[in-house]
């Protein structure tokens, strides 16, 4: 009795699947003479139940009883394709790829993958009703949008994997895949900030990117907003989105205290949370100051969703300071902990912050630990407004600058009270 349970539970899997299938194409042609459709929805039903049978016969007599109810299938299929082409001069070939697949997954469903032919069949329904606003989108999509998509692909998908994980040259310090990484990563996010900003407009759209970005790395978002030059109207919404995922650092170092070392969190709160705050001030400040003035606007403010030569840049800084880094490390010794997070604070706040948190447990003093974690989100911060004085201007770098400086100033005068 459970195997006849599986069986017709198979069964009706298969059937569901052509249900599915044929619901969505049915509703796709409801305005079209049912004479003239290859397949409507109890055709694709039916469908569904012919290669559920084919699978059962090939599991009685062998893969050759499949094969050839597939090859028959397959053959009244161009058939009807054939019929359909004369009759209505429609080269679509979509509802016959569609019975196909319909066959396939009902064969699927009765191979004991129930719920990857069920899965599989909403995904293909799913994809069938988005004809219109794929090739809507389609349609406006330029050259430059579509490769930019590809390049990002083949430096993601092709090259990264290829790439060693390991070290090389003094000390080890060069990592080819990391450091690819740090350039995928930017060129993706650069990407992401093109298509929000078309998708929902230059001033949301803008800020979105940044503050998700900076969730990921504010150093690069950093780098990648620096870049935009949108001219005079956008550099509010810029400087805006510059302080709004440089505030995410501090948050983010909080938490990882938290999770490491919750002691730490007690001294190291005020100070992060002032900066934090005086960040996300002038960020407000700013996106009201931007206002509506880049709505509405028809022009692109990107003209390019990618661009390699600043990734590649940016991939040549970080290791050459992560070199630096080791080599301050190595020829200063055990000097002391500022030193090494101001050192390590240029490239990667998160990595000192986890260490100094996990040595305070230990024979690191509480009080080192916080001032060594603050120092290294000063140097990160340091850096961060260079590469904004360097790479987006002296104007951009006069909106954004100050506040950073305040915040800092601020949180470390509570720092040094606390």
């Amino acid at each position: 009795m459970p195997a006849t349970l599986e069986l017709l539970l198979s069964f009706a899997t298969a059937l569901a699947v052509g249900l599915l299938i044929g619901t969505e194409r049915g509703w796709s042609a409801r305005e079209t003479d049912d004479t003239r459709l290859i397949g409507g929805i109890r055709t694709f039903g039916l469908v569904g139940l012919l290669g559920g049978l084919a699978a059962l016969l090939g599991q009685q007599f062998g893969l050759n009883a499949w094969i050839s109810i597939s090859l028959i299938f397959g053959l009244l299929v161009i058939a009807a394709y054939i019929g359909e082409q004369r009759h209505t001069g429609d080269l679509g070939v979509t509802n016959a790829i569609a019975l196909l697949l319909t066959f396939l997954l009902g064969s699927l469903a009765l191979s004991d993958q129930r719920v990857l032919a069920a899965a599989c069949a909403v995904v293909i329904a799913m994809l069938l009703s988005l004809k219109q606003p794929l090739h809507s989108a389609l349609r406006r999509l330029n050259a430059d949008e579509i490769s930019g998509a590809l390049k990002l692909l083949f430096i993601s998908l092709v090259l990264l994997p290829v790439l060693p994980n390991e070290g090389y040259g003094p000390w080890q310090v060069f990592n080819p895949y990391a450091t690819w990484w740090m350039v995928v990563l930017i060129a993706a996010i650069g990407f992401a900030a093109y298509v929000a900003i078309r998708v929902i407009g230059p001033r949301k759209g803008l800020l979105v990117t940044a503050l998700l970005g900076g969730m990921v790395s504010s150093t690069a978002m950093t780098l990648t907003l620096a870049r935009l030059d949108g001219g005079p109207r956008m550099r509010a919404m810029l400087a805006c989105g510059l302080l709004a995922t440089s505030a995410l650092m501090f948050p983010r170092v909080l938490l990882e205290v938290g999770l490491v070392n919750p002691a730490l969190l007690g001294t190291l709160f005020w100070p992060l949370g002032i900066c934090a705050l005086s960040y996300a001030a002038g960020a407000l400040w700013f996106f009201r100051q931007a206002g509506n003035e880049l709505e509405g606007n028809p022009e692109p403010l990107l003209k390019n969703p990618f661009e390699l030569a600043p990734a590649l840049r940016f991939a040549a800084l970080l290791a050459l300071i992560a070199f630096m880094v080791e080599a301050g490390r190595r020829s200063l010794g055990d000097v002391g902990v500022y030193l090494v997070a101001l050192l390590s604070g240029t490239t990667d706040v998160d990595a000192i912050t986890l260490s100094l948190s996990r040595n305070a447990m230990g024979d690191l003093s509480n009080q080192v630990a916080v001032q060594g974690i603050y120092l290294a989100a000063l140097s990160n911060s340091l850096v961060k407004g260079g590469l904004i004085a360097l790479i987006g201007g002296r104007q951009l770098a006069l909106c954004t600058l100050p506040i950073m400086a305040a915040g800092l100033l601020a949180g470390l005068a509570s720092l040094l009270l606390i």
